[in-house]
């Protein structure tokens, strides 16, 4: 699938862990390239950051990085910069903040969107609650992602209002350790480059 762009969030100022979410660190070393050799992505890459946080450590392994033109209107507004910059006509978008996820899951995800061919978006549902993230897109979800960020309405899951965009249950086998988001220093403990 080497027609599906992976874009990987990492504008979150971290406020809670202390630092950027693009410079968090999985047993010493920084995250983004640790996350690329474990995605061994076979399609462009591109991270899309923050004003004031571009380049953040390994930024230069991507195809391509990209910088959301506003601060401070969350995942969404990553969602579209993706979009809006993405060279394929499907998009995978993960988030630096959630190391478990693997590539298992971002094909998965890429798969099941092919599979539905009527719908620009997908998002996993894991025991009965839909997970924003990892999701998949066809590059015209972007006119919908935009009039909801034009209408302040900033939730991933606010998407699922369109029927276009459709939730789809995650295989039972994976367990809620993939949904893991690291949002504390804490949060860290235990996770480390080989194992995430």
């Amino acid at each position: 699938m080497r027609d599906v762009t992976l874009a990987i969030l990492a504008g979150g100022e971290g406020s809670r862990m202390g630092y950027p979410k693009g410079e968090l660190r999985l047993g010493g070393r920084p995250i983004l390239p640790v996350l690329l050799e474990r995605f061994a992505w076979e399609g462009p890459t591109l991270l899309v950051t923050a004003p004031g946080r571009q380049h953040p450590t390994g930024w230069e392994r991507f195809t391509r990085e990209v910088a959301d033109p506003v601060a401070g209107q969350g995942p969404l507004r990553g969602v579209l910069t993706a979009l809006e910059n993405s060279d394929t006509p499907v998009t995978v978008i993960a988030a630096v903040d959630m190391p478990r996820v693997g590539s298992e899951q971002l094909w998965w995800v890429a798969r099941e969107l092919h599979g539905h061919p009527d719908a620009v978006g997908l998002m996993l549902r894991h025991r009965g609650q839909v997970q924003p993230l990892p999701a998949a897109f066809r590059v015209t979800a972007a006119a919908l992602v935009r009039r909801a960020l034009e209408s302040n309405r900033r939730s991933l899951h606010g998407l699922l209002g369109d029927p276009s965009v459709v939730p789809v249950d995650a295989p039972r086998e994976w367990g809620d350790h993939i949904w893991t988001n690291l949002n504390f220093p804490d949060d860290l403990t235990g996770l480390d480059s080989s194992h995430g």
